[in-house]
Formats: structure tokens, sequence, C-alpha cells
């Protein structure tokens, strides 16, 4: 009996029509439901700051707040007259505004609102709340809280090093000639697995890992994915292109910006007492291309710091450095345009979990700073949006079908419950353009997978 089969779908952003939306809603008002607001009362819902809801990093020291007014049912013409914002280093301090207290502010604006409170420290966590006032001068109650947390202000700030895998070198991958229909020679290695052991001794009051990796990365702690995140961070000029002049679409490399987005993740409930395990994977994505029109950067890289404060005051820092090990991973290869190849037999079992045996893995190499400046990663990440089941499965010959599922969409096929003899390897081909890439996935055997 075949695979079950579905389709696993991913966006980067809210959908035109949810914009559309929350702007409309943010001009004219919109109605909340009858009878859920005191009479001419206004409710500030949906509150941002950087266009985000809850941020969980932001690098502006004076960041923009924005929310959206809902009017009681029936209401027309309703207007702000008035608004008063109020943030707070923790939700406990909220009605004390340790940071800002803005008072009432004669104004209709409700969208980029400067913070014009205290100074902000890099990893400082804030909490805010906004109340507004009708044309009636009729104000609010406090609207339900948001937070957004800053993220490393100065490059000082960095204490870790990018690193990377010893059987990689700076260099990116060779390209092939420029041709169209031209594949590389080399795919390069298996994408590396990172991982560094660490002890946690005291009670953890908050813990918060700041990393990004090159291309596409994914963190890992104690044998879990830490987020939902997938295929970040974001693409972005990462930096000067030796080769970008040789491309197949060719520019000359005097950009204005070069950026490299870094991520932050809360993973104080993934902490333990005791033996820690941080991990990384690293995948090639935009940074390494070998497709013909494209100029890489380099070989993959990765860095993490990891702050935890502790329920007595102190602090540990866990940063990427020469301390950390590397191994294979199964993912055999990973191209932007070429798809992935997954090889099942080398996969290692609780490779990121404390009770490992890594005595065969790898010491990390450090790797150069990529040339553009890191920069919190203030944008939709992909995430996995939905989860589509076939249509249709038809069998072409012995071995090969085509499976329809109805929709095309920007994701990727996973397989349920296959089953065969190790080293058995099924390919998946996508139908969609020259360029979706072929993947495939080497059984290890033994039973179903």
């Amino acid at each position: 009996m075949g695979p079950a089969m579905e389709l696993i779908e991913f966006n980067r952003s809210k959908t035109m029509k949810e914009l559309f939306a929350i702007i409309l809603s943010g001009l004219l008002f919109a109605c909340a439901p009858e009878n859920s607001l005191k009479s001419g009362q206004l409710s500030p819902v949906a509150l941002t700051c950087e266009y985000l809801e809850n941020p969980s990093v932001v690098d502006v020291t004076q960041p923009r707040l924005a929310w959206i007014n809902l009017a009681a049912s029936g209401v027309r013409g309703e207007r702000q007259t008035a608004w008063h914002v109020r943030v707070a280093s923790s939700r406990d301090l909220l009605d004390q505004a340790d940071l800002w207290d803005s008072e009432k502010q004669l104004s209709e604006q409700s969208t980029r609102v400067k913070y014009e409170g205290q100074t902000l420290s890099s990893g400082q966590e804030c909490w805010w709340q906004v109340r507004t006032w009708n044309r009636d001068d009729v104000p609010s109650d406090w609207s339900e809280p948001g937070m957004w947390r800053m993220g490393l202000l100065d490059s000082g700030d960095w204490k870790a090093s990018w690193i990377g895998a010893p059987w990689q070198g700076e260099e990116a991958l060779p390209k092939p000639e420029r041709n169209p229909d031209a594949e590389p020679d080399d795919f390069g290695p298996p994408a590396p697995l990172l991982r560094k052991d660490f002890q946690v001794e005291k009670s953890v009051e908050s813990a918060v890992a700041f990393v990004t990796g090159l291309g596409y990365f994914e963190l890992w702690l104690n044998g879990a994915k830490v987020g939902e995140d997938m295929l970040v961070p974001n693409q972005t000029n990462y930096g000067k292109r030796p080769e970008l002049m040789d491309a197949l679409i060719f520019l000359p490399d005097d950009f204005r910006e070069y950026r490299v987005m870094y991520m932050a993740y809360d993973v104080k409930e993934q902490l333990k007492e005791g033996e820690n395990t941080l991990g990384g994977i690293l995948g090639n994505g935009f940074y390494n291309p070998a497709r013909f029109w494209a100029a890489p950067y380099g070989s993959p890289r990765f860095l993490c710091q990891l702050h935890i404060k502790y329920t007595d005051g102190t602090e540990d820092v866990v940063v990427s450095d020469e301390s950390w090990t590397a191994s294979k991973s199964p993912i055999l290869m990973n191209m932007v345009y070429y798809g992935e190849h997954y090889d099942a037999r080398l996969e290692q079992p609780g490779w990121c979990k404390p009770d490992f045996d890594a005595s065969a893995w790898e010491q990390v190499v450090l790797r150069k700073a990529p040339f553009g400046k890191l920069v919190a990663h203030t944008a939709y990440a992909d995430k996995v949006t939905e989860k589509i089941e076939p249509v249709s499965i038809e069998k072409l010959d012995e071995g090969h079908y085509k499976v329809d599922f109805g929709v095309e969409i920007s994701g990727w096929v996973r397989l349920n419950g296959v089953e065969g003899p190790e080293g058995h390897t099924i390919g998946i081909m996508p139908n969609a353009n020259l360029y979706s890439g072929e993947n495939s996935y080497t059984l290890r055997g033994g039973g179903p997978e």
C-alpha cells in the first residue's frame, strides 16, 4: 500500500485581503459586537509595534506604535479625539508605567505613534496599553496588553562568533556555466548539524535566544525545534558578492544597504535544570545558491547568543564559538531551485539532547561575519498555514504515481507511513515549472517512517 501524502503550505506575510481589511478598519473604524461596549465608548484593539503584533525583536530605539479603534454597534461617524499610552518593563507594572506614561494626548493619530519614554536597553522586554477618547470625550477601557522585545542594539552587545562546519570552506559552491539548463557538478556537502551542551543550575526568570543562520537555519533546544518559523531568515542583500558581475543577471555591487536579519526566541519553557543542549541546522538558501543566474555569498554559517536571566539577578550568556561541535545531517543536498535529498539512514536520533554521545562529532570552525549589518527580523516569517490532502492519486506505471492536490501552492510534500527496504529511494518531482527542483527520500528500512 502506498504512503499517505499531504501538502504543507506556508506563507510569508499577511495577505492583501487581510492588509486591506486592517487599513479600512483603521480609517473607518470597525463595529464591535452588539452590547460589547458601553454607549458611545471606543475600544482600541490590534495593537502593533513596528507594524507587527507583539514582535519578538525590535531594534528601533523609538518604536512606532499603532492600534485600531472599534466603535459600539450601530454608532456611525465615530472618531478618536485623544489617546493615552503607557509602557512598562513587565506586564505587572503597567499600572505604574515605569517606562513611559504619555498622559492624555489630544490627537486623532492612531498609527506611527512614536515611543517617547525612557531609553530602552538591549534585550529589554516592553509591555504596553492604550486607551482612547471618542468624539464626546468618553474614555475607553485600557486595551489588552501588547508587548515587544528590544534586540541587541549595539554591535558590542554581540559576544557570539559566526561558526560553520569544518568540512566546508569560506567559499560558495562553484557555479555552472551561464546556461539556463546547466546544473552544478557539485551540490556541496550535507547540511551541517551543530550542537553545544551547557548547564542551568539556578531558577530561570527569562531566557531569550538571539540567532540567525545563512542561508536558512533552524534552532533546536533539548531535542525539539524552537518556534514555528520556516525558511528563516527572510532573504536580504547579505553583503558584497565578488561574482555578481559574472552572474547571468549582473549588477554593480554598490547597493545602498546590506543587511542580515536575526531572530529572537523566548526559550524559557524549553530549558530545564541541569544539562541542556542547543542545536542548529544550516541550509544554503539564497546565501549559497548554485543556480546559473544568481551570485552566491559564501558557505553556510551560524550565529547564536542565548541570554539566561536567573531569579537571583545573575545572568549567563551561551554563545556560538569554537566550543560547539558539528556533524553531517541526513540532508544530503538542499538548494534553492534544485530541491532536497534526504537519506534517513544517516539520521542521528537525539542529536540535540544532553544524553547524546557526540564523541564522533568534529569541532566547528570560525567563519567570517557577513558584510551586511545585523538587524532585527521585523518581518513576517514563513509558517505552515495549511495541510492539504490529495484529491487524487493516479498510477502511471509500476512505481510511478501522479498525485494531484487540487491547488498550486508554495510548500512541500510530506510522506506518512512510508515503508520499504533500506536504501530504497522515493523521488518527488513537482509539476509546476523547471525551477521547482527535485526531492528524494531514502528509506532507513525496518518499518513505517
